[in-house]
C-alpha cells in the first residue's frame, strides 16, 4: 500500500501558483477526500531564485523538466505552462514513463488531445483535462459521464471571458472597440497581444475540445471557422437593440446527420436569451440533448481559483482510483461517419450595415442583389441621413440564407455604385 500519491507540478504562474496553495493549506482535507496524502514533490519552473507569493520550499523547486517527469516519487504529473511546445512533449513523456497526467492546456488539448489520450491509454495511465474549458465550470466530466447516453445535438457557448467583457463594455457604456481593448488591457483582463482572445482563437480550441466530446469524433482548430470581434462598432449595439438582440461572441457547433457545422464568431441573438444575459468575464455553455433537454453551465472563465478548482478536482479522481487499486481510464470511441460542414452550406439569418447615397432606387438596387442569391429581406430600416454628404445608413435583417448566397451578395454590393461600403456584416442566432 502507498503511504503517500507525489505530485509533480510543471509550471508556477497564476494557476500553478494557485494549486501548489490548495496543496499545501488544504492538505489535510485534501488526504481525507483521497484516502492518501498528496504530497508535492517537484516543481519545474523558469527561474528558481525568483520571489513568489505562494510558500513553496525552495528545494521543491527545480528548472530541469526531467526532475519532475522522471522523479521516482511523482504519481501524477499537472502540466501547467501552457502553450503548444514544449508542454506537448512533458505530456507525451510523462505519460510514457508511467505517471497520470492533468492539463488545463486547451491548446495541447485542441491540437493533440486523441493523440495523447490514445497514448495514455496504450500506458494503462489516466489523462484529465477538466480546466482546459470553462477553468471551474464542471464541463468535461459532464460530456464524459453524465451526459454520455445522450446525443447531443447542438452546442451554443460563451468560451471567452475577456472578450465577453469587451462586448459588454462596448453594449453598457457605448464605447468604440479600440477604447475598450485599451481599457481591458489596463485592468489586466487582456495580454499584450490579444490575438488569441478577440480573434476567437482561444473559444475556437475550447469548442473543438467540446466537439470531440459532444459528436464522439475527432476535429482539429482547423476544422473551425473564426472571425474575431474587432470589426464590430458601437453603433451596431444600437441597431442590434432596436431589433430586439444582443451581440456576442458565440462557439456554435451543431450536428445534422453525420455532418457537424464549427464556427465562432460574432452573431445577434435574441435579447430575452440565456446567452444574452451573460455579460462581463463569465462564461456559459448552452448544450441540446435529446434525453437530459436544453442544458446551460454557467460561472466564471479564468482565475486561478476557478482554474486550481477544476484542476484538483481530476488530481482527486486519480488519487481515489490509486488508492482503490482501480484504474478509470476512459475509452476513446470515434463516429468516423461524422464530417465537418463547409462554412459555405451554413444557414442562417444575417444583419447587414450599409452606407449608401440617400436618393431614390438605392434600395431596389441592393435588394435586387440579395435577390439574385437566394437571400430574402426580412426587414430593412434607413438610419442617420448625412444631408450634407447626401448618404444614409441602410439597416437590412434578412431570413435564413446560406452562407456561400451571402458572400456572394456581399462581393456583388461592395462593387454596386450605389453603395459607398459594405460597413459590417454579422451573422443572426435565433
Amino acid at each position: 500500500m502507498k503511504k503517500d500519491i507525489g505530485i509533480g507540478l510543471l509550471g508556477l504562474g497564476t494557476v500553478g501558483s494557485g494549486v501548489a496553495e490548495v496543496l499545501v493549506t488544504r492538505a489535510d482535507s485534501l488526504a481525507e477526500q483521497a484516502g492518501l496524502s498528496l504530497i508535492l514533490k517537484k516543481v519545474l519552473v523558469r527561474d528558481v531564485n525568483k520571489r513568489r507569493s505562494v510558500k513553496v520550499s525552495t528545494n521543491l523547486l527545480t528548472s530541469h523538466p526531467e526532475e519532475v517527469l522522471s522523479h521516482p516519487e511523482v504519481d501524477i504529473v499537472i502540466e501547467l505552462i501552457g502553450g503548444e511546445h514544449p508542454a506537448k512533449e512533458y505530456i507525451e513523456q510523462a505519460i510514457t514513463n508511467g505517471r497520470y497526467v492533468v492539463t488545463a492546456n486547451k491548446e495541447v488539448m485542441a491540437k493533440h488531445g486523441y493523440e495523447l489520450l490514445s497514448l495514455a491509454g496504450k500506458h494503462n495511465a489516466d489523462l484529465r483535462y477538466e480546466a482546459s474549458v470553462g477553468s471551474g465550470i464542471p464541463l468535461i466530466s459532464s460530456f464524459q459521464q453524465d451526459l454520455a447516453a445522450n446525443k447531443i445535438s447542438a452546442i451554443h457557448a460563451i468560451l471567452n471571458g475577456t472578450t465577453n467583457y469587451i462586448l459588454t463594455r462596448m453594449a453598457q457604456e457605448g464605447l468604440d472597440f479600440a477604447s475598450t481593448l485599451k481599457q481591458a488591457q489596463e485592468l489586466g483582463y487582456v495580454e499584450t497581444d490579444p490575438a488569441n482572445d478577440i480573434e476567437g482563437i482561444d473559444a475556437a480550441y475550447k469548442l473543438v475540445i467540446l466537439s470531440n466530446l459532444a459528436f464522439r469524433s475527432k476535429f482539429v482548430p482547423q476544422d473551425v471557422y473564426r472571425e474575431g470581434i474587432s470589426n464590430i462598432a458601437a453603433r451596431d449595439f444600437l441597431y442590434a437593440k432596436e431589433f430586439g438582440y444582443a451581440i456576442k461572441l458565440l462557439a456554435i457547433a451543431k450536428r445534422a446527420d453525420d455532418k457537424v457545422e464549427m464556427r465562432v464568431h460574432p452573431v445577434f441573438i435574441p435579447q430575452d436569451s440565456q446567452l444574452a444575459k451573460v455579460d462581463g468575464v463569465y462564461n456559459a455553455v448552452e448544450v441540446e440533448t435529446d434525453l437530459a433537454g436544453k442544458l446551460v453551465f454557467y460561472g466564471e472563465g479564468a482565475g486561478a481559483l476557478r482554474a486550481s478548482s477544476a484542476v484538483m478536482a481530476d488530481v482527486l479522481a486519480i488519487a481515489r482510483n490509486i488508492y482503490r487499486g482501480v484504474n478509470n481510464v476512459p475509452e476513446l470511441r470515434l463516429n468516423q461517419r461524422v464530417t465537418v460542414k463547409p462554412m459555405s452550406e451554413v444557414t442562417t439569418r444575417y444583419y447587414l450595415r450599409l452606407n449608401a447615397p440617400d436618393r431614390p432606387c438605392v434600395l431596389a438596387q441592393i435588394s435586387q442583389v440579395l435577390g439574385d442569391n437566394s437571400i430574402s429581406i426580412s426587414s430593412v430600416i434607413q438610419k442617420e441621413s448625412d444631408l450634407a454628404a447626401q448618404t444614409a445608413i441602410i439597416v437590412i435583417m434578412t431570413y435564413p440564407a446560406e452562407e456561400k448566397g451571402i458572400q456572394k451578395a456581399l462581393k456583388q454590393l461592395r462593387q454596386l455604385p450605389v453603395v459607398n461600403e459594405v460597413s459590417n456584416f454579422i451573422r443572426v442566432e435565433v
